[in-house]
């Protein structure tokens, strides 16, 4: 097994980046963020890459941000946690802000910061036995880039976000709009290398020219805003100590990150 971070490939028109941290469900460290905006800086200066498809691999799609990484930088203040979230947002962004269409193809657990990303995919297919959730809240955190209410408005996104559910299933991810469409595990790469092969064949200066004015249409709107207010809170509620985030890193300093989890898990059962 490869020991990079991320695994690329381009093939006809088609760029393929799979997330490579299996052991860890794929979550992301600002080591692999670092590696994933440089391939997709290579990928939007390639005029012959008129895709990119993002995937996972192993047993998930990704288990979200790094918790053990997070824990170990012990950030502390406003300006640290700036930085950070910074590069985690423009992570998330670089789907939605490159070039070309981008794909999602989610299986396994589409959790957190993974489930931001996915959002700003211009297309997102989704195995039909994925699970994802949005826990911040559980543990005294935030939503990073905030696009949950730009794509399934208000309402749905305010429960979501509010209870930090993080196991909802496939379906209802998919009754929502969060995702595209579902199809069995065994069908999801193949289900989104069809669909990019259908966009490469298609003029590429007016697929990237349509993109943009989507794009553009939600600028308008106020997204880009909208999205900067959101991360200036989410700044604030990383720097503000609370008891949610001073027990967790306690417990996960002392017992490990499963067990945090499972404390975290256990306040919430009914």
């Amino acid at each position: 097994m490869s020991d990079r971070l991320i695994e690329t490939v381009i093939s006809g028109g088609i760029a393929h980046i799979q997330f490579n941290r299996p052991g860890q469900l794929n979550a992301f460290n600002n080591d692999l963020m670092r590696e994933f905006l440089a391939a997709m800086k290579r990928f939007d200066a390639d005029e012959d890459v008129r895709v990119i498809i993002v995937s996972g691999s192993g047993r998930a799609f990704s288990a979200g941000f790094d918790l053990k990484a997070a824990a170990e930088r012990q950030l502390s203040g406003h300006d640290a946690w700036r930085g950070q979230l910074e590069l985690q947002f423009d992570f998330i962004m670089s789907l939605w802000d490159a070039r070309v269409p981008t794909i999602a193809a989610v299986h396994g657990y589409c959790l957190a910061g993974a489930l931001e990303l996915s959002l700003a995919a211009d297309i997102t297919i989704a195995a039909d036995d994925c699970l994802f959730g949005e826990p911040e809240v559980r543990f005294g955190s935030g939503a990073v880039a905030m696009l949950f209410p730009w794509v399934t408005g208000p309402k749905a996104a305010k429960e979501l976000l509010y209870t930090g559910e993080d196991r909802m299933p496939a379906e209802r991810v998919y009754q929502l709009g969060l995702v595209n469409r579902l199809v069995p595990a065994g069908q999801l790469l193949a289900e989104a290398e069809r669909t990019a092969r259908t966009i490469a064949k298609a003029s590429p200066a007016s697929v990237q020219k349509t993109k943009r004015a989507v794009n553009r249409a939600y600028d308008i709107m106020g997204l880009r805003n909208a999205l900067a207010a959101g991360l200036d809170i989410d700044v604030d509620i990383n720097a503000t100590p609370s008891f949610e985030k001073q027990e967790f890193a306690r417990i996960r300093k002392e017992q490990g990150v499963k067990a945090a989890i499972a404390w975290r898990d256990a306040r919430f059962a009914d």
